[in-house]
């Protein structure tokens, strides 16, 4: 074997830069380089080249960058990087217009001229005093002396401030250079891993448009123009510092969204009725279960029931609970917020589950309702608590609806989740061996997706949970009542006290939910 051939063998393939494919993959890049800048390809080649050769940060200058700033990201479609920039900037601009044209004595002055309004009329005042021999007339001398002690220090601070105004403009100064600096180092990297990811996805931006170029200088100029005028010249430009609105605007709004609400609950009027009936029929059930039963056989099923599905330790620790809330008197409180919270976790739960495995395999009906669902978790609580009075009264049925919005989402949400994680090899292997529809729902999607349904009903319970002492407010009985109680005779020792069993109630309800065994 000649030394040629050992040395040829020698050369790892991956380091060759010299072969026919490592020459043929170089012009191809280049070719997609020059596609993807469009103007100065030569210089991106090279630089994109000194980048790619290193898995680390590699500072490269880019002049056109550091110069235009954030225009040339805005342009470039790097808007993670211009916007910070843009920020960075315009504090930069603000504090060098501040110094050379703003009036930084400005609200210094404003102090003044209200004190000197004061002044006056104290003046006036010792004058009468002096003229009718008050004996007032030392405390209103000692006031006059006071205040012209203030407008004396004031005077000195305003004039401190404007002496500060070559300092603020020194520093936007630095702040603009060093972000200039650091945009110039760091825009060729920040546009090579834009380019990388253009290569697997063309659709993305390439080249500069003048559209983009137009956009983001214009952008660029309005924020930066608009913070320099309100900062500089703070209160001179009335539409920078407050909303253009009128208030009729919003009694009109106010006057169409009653009448909205008025005119549902005149036309809905049965609807509810039967709805509020049907709410309380499932809420007195269970508030007989709960409350009427002896303790001791409520206690004892509650006791049992976590045995069984958590094991003995959370069993034992279920009966010190209990035993808390018994001993300091909550029990009654405590089984009737559990009658409420049943009564509106089983209704969401009835509602949710069904609603998520039908929108599980419909995507449009689940990003129809899915807005929806973000506005009732988002939406504070005595937000939409008003509209429920206004169809429901005040009292359970309208804790229980106000629970239900709150807490009623997270089946659902989790319910698709579960159903769609379910591998489609395992749903296709059921079908091919003839799996009917009610045969795949009941023995392969909802077995595969009960942990997470689990833990939608899980978290369902726990919102509604942490409803209690807001459902309080419009009529709900229980651990929630005796919270408010609490906050509004600042009684912290029972808020305390009651807080600790709602928190029980919680960790018993998880446990039995979510359980230990497997």
């Amino acid at each position: 074997m000649s030394t040629s051939d050992v040395n040829l063998h020698d050369v790892n393939p991956l380091e060759d830069t010299e072969s026919e494919a490592a020459l043929a993959y170089a012009e191809e890049r280049r070719e997609n380089i020059r596609a993807f800048v469009r103007t100065n390809p030569d210089y991106y080649i090279r630089n994109f080249d000194k980048i790619g050769a290193s898995s680390r940060f590699t500072p490269t200058l880019n002049l056109m960058a550091g110069l235009f700033g954030p225009v040339w990201f805005g342009s470039r479609g790097l808007w993670t990087w211009a916007l910070p920039f843009l920020i960075l900037e315009t504090i930069a601009y603000v504090q060098i217009a501040r110094g050379m044209f703003g009036d930084l004595a400005a609200e210094a002055m404003e102090r003044i001229a209200s004190i000197e309004g004061t002044l006056e009329l104290r003046r006036q005042q010792l004058a009468a005093a002096i003229e009718s021999n008050s004996d007032k007339i030392d405390v209103y001398q000692r006031t006059v002396d006071s205040l012209e002690e203030n407008i004396g220090g004031i005077r000195a601070e305003a004039e401190a401030m404007a002496a500060e105004g070559p300092y603020i403009v020194l520093t936007g100064l630095i702040i603009l250079i060093i972000a200039k600096f650091v945009q110039s180092q760091v825009a060729n990297w920040a546009l090579e891993e834009r380019f990388s990811e253009w290569l697997s996805d063309r659709s993305i931006r390439s080249a500069m448009p003048v559209s983009q170029i137009a956009f983001s200088a214009i952008f660029m100029a309005l924020i930066v123009t608009a913070a320099m005028m309100h900062y500089s010249f703070p209160g001179r430009f009335s539409l920078l510092s407050h909303f253009p609105t009128d208030p009729n605007i919003r009694l009109t709004g106010i006057t169409w969204v009653e009448e909205f609400i008025a005119w549902c609950v005149r036309n809905s009027e049965v609807f509810f009725e039967v709805l509020t009936i049907g709410i309380r029929a499932l809420l007195d059930a269970l508030e007989v279960i709960l409350v009427q039963t002896p303790w001791i056989v409520i206690a004892s099923l509650i006791v049992l029931l976590t045995w069984l599905t958590a094991g003995i330790r959370t069993a034992i620790y279920s009966s010190a609970f209990l035993a808390y809330m018994g001993l300091l008197g909550f029990w009654e409180a405590a089984m009737t917020t559990l009658a409420l919270l049943g009564t509106a976790a089983c209704l969401s739960i009835v509602i949710g589950i069904p609603l998520g495995m039908f929108a599980a395999r419909r995507p449009r009906f689940y990003s129809f309702i899915q807005p929806i669902m973000d506005f009732m978790q988002t939406m504070p609580a005595f937000v939409f608590m008003v509209p429920v009075i206004a169809f429901f009264g005040v009292g359970k049925p309208a804790a229980v609806i106000v629970t239900m919005i709150f807490g009623g989402t997270p089946v659902v949400r989790l319910t698709v989740l579960g159903l769609r994680g379910v591998p489609e090899s395992v749903r296709e292997a059921a079908i091919s061996f003839g799996a009917n529809k009610w045969y795949l729902l009941t023995k392969v999607d909802l077995p595969l997706a009960a942990p997470s349904i689990r833990a939608g009903i899980n978290q369902t319970i726990m919102l509604s949970l942490a409803m209690v002492v807001v459902a309080s407010l419009i009529g709900a009985k229980g651990l929630g009542e005796d919270v408010l109680e609490a906050l509004q005779y600042a009684n912290v020792g029972q808020g305390i006290l009651a807080g600790f069993s709602i928190l029980f109630c919680a960790m018993i309800l998880d446990r039995i939910v979510q359980g230990a065994r497997k």
